[in-house]
């Protein structure tokens, strides 16, 4: 069996949670070619895992702009029927959408570069993660005769946009859809007819062993917290800044690490200066998964302040980390964070009640926070660990090239 990944952009440092899905799906002795849209300059990926993914990753839009023109001329005249009929899809899908009909016709040549590709391969079927353009290159690849599909949605972003993105006809389409939590899996079945729940599964991110495994770390006495993410604002880094100004005001004595980078960071910048936080809040930038969890370790708890998420893995490390949690009542967050027990959550966007919560952390007793951050670490090692999480997928992927005759057929000759 060989199935292949198809993502917009592999692999990218924010998505470190896709490159452990696929290295347990392959430890399931599951065969996985690595397929991403667009690329990335090897600069921009700091973690030596991500690197050696992204020679591993071949590279749709590498082949240039007459590679794509003489691969659809090539399906359109060998298969002209079928070419027709995914023309219609792809025009009547791109119609009104938010990208427009040119960039649709675009997804169509992709589609057509990877029909070719994964002809030659053998691919039995297509992964792609989030609803927005990867699987409509895996739709429209389908409908040519490709292989079946399925895709992983996180939200928020293809939850507000739906019908912009055809998430209905994605769903309709595919083999099966996973939703990262319970939150994710009813928004699915809201854009989706009845008669499709039965293939919308919860698979939930996960993290590795690298996480599952560290050794035990005392929480530390000095009043650090740490905040792992995008610099951006559905993120509520700047927020953030406000509420640390509050504890600043207050007397409190606190560091703050934002670990990452973004299209923010200068107005994060600049809030910090402008409140006289430089002594109180330090932006490390990207950082590798080592330096994450060193991170997370030196702090008390992490904070998430963010008001669109689906479920951020960076819950789940800092849980199994044994570090508790302060983040937002929102989608997915509420079903491992709660509060009193493993963290806290407050309302999106109030900056008195994260304030409150930072607070709360800084001058609680250590004992305290290392009993939360113990039953935290003992329902992500049950709910969100990766290699549990890959087995169900490996199930789902197996049970459907199993249903699907044509790939039966493809895998006897093979």
């Amino acid at each position: 069996m060989k199935i292949a990944y198809l993502l917009n952009q592999y692999p990218k440092t924010s998505h470190s949670f896709i490159r452990r899905e696929i290295v347990e799906i392959e430890a399931q002795g599951i065969s996985v070619e690595r397929f991403s849209i667009r690329g990335r300059p090897p600069e921009e990926l700091v973690d030596e895992a991500d690197k050696l993914e992204s020679e591993k990753t071949q590279v749709v839009l590498s082949i240039g702009l007459i590679g794509l023109l003489l691969s659809l001329l090539k399906v359109m005249l060998t298969k002209p029927v079928t070419f027709f009929k995914t023309l219609k899809l792809t025009l009547k899908i791109g119609w009104g959408s938010e990208r427009g009909i040119l960039r649709h016709l675009a997804y169509l040549a992709e589609a057509c570069v990877l029909l070719g590709w994964f002809s030659k391969l053998e691919i039995s079927l297509v992964h792609a993660h989030f609803g927005t353009n990867a699987p409509a290159v895996a739709m429209l690849c389908h409908v040519l005769g490709g292989p079946p599909y399925s895709f992983t949605v996180h939200g928020p972003e293809e939850f507000e946009k739906a019908q912009a993105i055809a998430l209905p006809e994605k769903i309709k389409r595919a083999a099966f859809v996973v939703g990262v939590s319970y939150y994710g899996q009813s928004q699915l079945y809201r854009w989706s007819k009845y008669d499709q729940w039965s293939k919308i599964h919860i698979v939930h991110c996960g993290v590795d062993q690298a996480f599952l495994n560290y050794p035990e770390q005392a929480i530390p006495e000095q009043p650090r917290l740490v905040c792992v993410g995008r610099l951006s604002e559905e993120k509520g880094q700047l927020l953030l800044i406000d509420a640390a100004s509050n504890l600043a005001e207050a007397g409190l004595d606190f560091k703050l690490v934002l670990v990452g980078d973004g299209e923010l960071r200068t107005q994060i910048e600049n809030a910090i200066r402008k409140l006289n936080l430089e002594n109180q809040i330090e932006i490390t930038g990207w950082a590798s998964n080592t330096k994450v969890i060193q991170e997370i370790i030196a702090a008390r708890a992490m904070v998430v302040a963010s008001f669109g998420e689906g479920l951020p893995v960076v819950i789940m490390e800092a849980l199994a980390l044994g570090r508790p949690v302060i983040s937002t009542q929102i989608a997915g967050i509420p079903e491992l964070v709660e509060t009193g027990v493993c963290g806290w959550l407050v309302p999106p966007g109030s900056v008195e009640a994260l304030s409150m919560a930072m607070s709360t952390v800084i001058q609680a007793p250590v004992a305290k926070l290392e009993q939360m951050g113990k039953i935290g670490a003992a329902r992500v090692k049950e709910q969100y660990n990766a290699k549990l999480e890959a087995k169900k997928l490996a199930i789902l992927f197996q049970s459907t090239i199993k249903s699907n005759p044509q790939v039966e057929t493809q895998l006897v000759k093979s």
